[in-house]
């Protein structure tokens, strides 16, 4: 609620974005039958804002992998944002990537949390290895 909480993912993509790095602020609406996010520009009384960082931090021949900074924490927001700005995540049929990987899990990855510790007060970072998996190893180095 006070945004004490930092949360950072590593999702791959197709489809490279414009900008190397932005903000992007949408307003999200959650479509509880589908269980899908509904994204638009504009605000509306279904719709919260939903905001996040992203910078490019690596590039193969094919795929872009993106850092993500959430500033809020909605619906799908990673995944319906990216969609929105024509850079789905791999593998996410659901918000328009062409084809599902095998398995049918999607590249999008939490990758860090960071926070103040209740009782100590000291801060604390936890990084998540990154999947087995041939996509990912080719980044692991970054």
């Amino acid at each position: 609620k006070n945004r004490e909480i930092k949360k950072t993912y590593w999702a791959i993509i197709k489809n490279k974005p414009i900008a190397l790095e932005d903000t992007l602020i949408h307003y999200i609406a959650k479509d509880s039958k589908k269980n899908k996010a509904i994204i638009s520009n504009k605000l509306s009384k279904e719709a919260k804002e939903a905001s996040l960082f992203y910078k490019i931090i690596g590039r193969s021949d094919q795929y872009t992998l993106l850092e993500i900074d959430l500033h809020t924490g909605r619906h799908h927001q990673i995944r319906a944002q990216l969609a929105k700005i024509g850079c789905p995540i791999k593998g996410d049929l659901k918000y328009g990537y062409p084809r599902s990987n095998e398995g049918g899990f999607i590249h999008l990855h939490a990758r860090k949390i960071s926070f103040i510790h209740p009782v100590k007060k000291e801060s604390v970072e936890i990084t998540a290895p990154l999947p087995k998996e041939v996509l990912w190893d080719f980044f692991r180095d970054i």
